[in-house]
């Protein structure tokens, strides 16, 4: 257990930052959260590799308990609605879930195309769960207290692209994050994991 915890700690600090960040608007389409949330794709990959798929998943379960507690804070405080929550609590697990599976279906092939993979389509898997359940209008049914018309609002795709609902442009703008941050946590990741197991041999 104790191997996981700088895992779990960096899990819950990445969670609690974006829950935080996502407060706070970087241009027209874009949260701080969404840069810092990524990361979290990093840190399972990490721990998947190093320490294997269960305890990968023992991250991802203290992080998903972790939002669960961000979330009903934030509702208390008037920060988010019950349904952004649902919606949160559903993509994290969902994502980092499918993230640990596609990594082991991979395992066994060049080092960078786990992760790259993995986190690819778990960020397709984040990044669609989240804002379909959060903003998409033929769900407002199952959440009639929360207003979601302002991101309904039809507008062009990223300012410039065919009229659709403003949600749309802030989902592809996310992805178009997770995207560029899946290629460039290569880096880390590797350097992180050549570290780890090393002093995993030393020890041994």
């Amino acid at each position: 257990m104790s191997r996981i915890i700088p895992g779990v700690l960096a899990m819950a600090l990445i969670v609690v930052a974006s829950n935080i960040l996502v407060q706070y608007q970087l241009g027209d389409w874009l949260t701080w959260g969404a840069i810092s949330y990524p990361i979290a794709f990093l840190v399972t990959d990490i721990m998947n590799r190093v320490y294997g798929s269960e305890a990968a998943r023992r991250v991802v379960y203290a992080g998903f308990v972790t939002g669960v507690l961000c979330s009903l804070l934030a509702a208390g405080l008037d920060k988010t609605t019950l349904r952004i929550a649902v919606a949160s609590g559903a993509a994290f697990l969902a994502a980092q879930l499918m993230d640990i599976s596609v990594f082991n279906q991979l395992r066994k092939y060049n080092w960078w195309l786990p992760p790259l993979v993995a986190s690819l389509v778990g960020s397709v898997v984040d990044t669609g769960v989240f804002f379909s359940i959060a903003f998409a209008a033929e769900l407002s049914r199952i959440f009639p207290f929360d207003d979601v018309s302002w991101a309904n609002e039809q507008v062009p795709l990223l300012g410039s692209g065919p009229v659709s609902p403003l949600w749309l442009s802030l989902a592809v703008a996310d992805w178009l994050v997770k995207l560029a941050q899946a290629v460039i946590a290569l880096i880390p990741f590797r350097i992180v994991v050549g570290n780890l197991i090393r002093r995993r041999a030393q020890i041994h």
